[in-house]
């Protein structure tokens, strides 16, 4: 999918290709534990933030039109200006033909899930939308010595989620269909934990909370592991997991160790649904699109990515438990 704004995550920049800049308007981060600003440069940061979301959506969807049937595209929206994000979901859904949007868990510290949402979650509900949900940096300091993308990405998807989830966001608005990355951070391997708290939290039944939480989408970027996949596949409803791969932020290498995870560790009708069949059915636009044929390439070229699949493979195995 093109998603010219999806967050990045935080390899070197040597491996990542920059990012569209804005119009420089954009006044630094705030200090939420400090002085927040005067109304002023808060007006000239939405307006900021709404003209580039525009700029990348009208840029995705002109792509889209100089190349039907070769790309998907998920919509950016100035959260969180969620009167902005409101117009410009309603404007990239129904006049670019956007297949969805994509969000950070959090935006300078406001979750998703949070109060004073609802008007979006009302349009995209309305429109039936996918929600593309993306890590951003945790709004707390970093620990030493651990990359944000380590642990803290999975941490913010797993807080967005479960703010989703426990405000009831995901019941309110059941035709929006949710995409997390990266397997949902720690939503498979702590759901019932958290379904647990929740229920003490709010009265509602734990099977209840835990039904919610299988209702997200999940892709499998960075994910494709022996410990995480087995867990994943468990714990996701049927036809609820995508595949992914966190091109073109993470290094390649980190890519295909993964992808050859997944290509190793299902059994073949699995691996099918997981590459296409599952994403065909969340995007029925692109369902007719048929599978793009191989690349023909000479015979030296070949044996050279065989080898290096098979290396990988092999090294996959090495360094993994449970592969044996």
């Amino acid at each position: 999918m093109a998603a010219p704004a999806a967050a990045y995550d935080g390899e070197d920049a040597a491996s990542c290709r920059e990012l569209p800049k804005g119009d420089g308007r954009r006044p630094p981060v705030r200090d939420r534990a400090g002085e927040e600003g005067d109304g002023e440069s808060l007006l000239h940061e939405a307006e900021a933030a709404a003209g580039l979301a525009r700029r990348l959506n009208d840029f995705s969807a002109a792509l889209i039109t100089e190349h039907p049937g070769r790309f998907g595209w998920f919509a950016t929206l100035p959260l969180p200006d969620t009167a902005g994000s409101v117009r410009e979901a309603e404007r990239a859904l129904a006049d670019l033909g956007a297949d969805g949007v994509t969000l950070l868990a959090n935006t300078d510290g406001d979750y998703l899930g949070a109060d004073g949402q609802d008007a979006l979650w009302q349009v995209l509900d309305e429109h039936g939308a996918v929600v593309f949900v993306h890590p951003a940096e945790l709004p707390g300091p970093a620990v030493d010595g651990i990359p944000p993308f380590a642990a803290d990405f999975l941490l913010d998807t797993t807080h967005a989620a479960c703010l989703l989830v426990r405000n009831g966001v995901v019941r309110r608005y059941p035709y929006i269909r949710f995409i997390l990355s990266h397997a949902g951070g720690f939503v498979p391997y702590a759901s019932h934990r958290m379904a647990v708290a929740l229920a003490a939290d709010t009265g509602r039944s734990p099977l209840d909370i835990l039904d919610d939480f299988r209702g997200f989408y999940f892709d499998t970027a960075l994910s494709a592991s022996p410990a995480a996949l087995p867990t994943l596949l468990a714990f996701a409803r049927p036809g609820h997991v995508l595949f992914g791969s966190d091109w073109p932020f993470a290094p390649a290498a980190a890519g295909q160790y993964f992808a050859n995870g997944l290509d190793t560790g299902v059994d073949p009708g699995t691996l099918a649904a997981v590459n296409r069949t599952n994403a065909e059915a969340l995007f029925p636009r692109l369902a007719g699109v048929p599978a793009p044929a191989p690349v023909s390439r000479p015979l030296p070229a070949r044996l050279r990515q065989s080898v290096q699949r098979a290396g990988a493979r092999a090294f996959f195995r090495l360094v993994q438990p449970g592969t044996d």
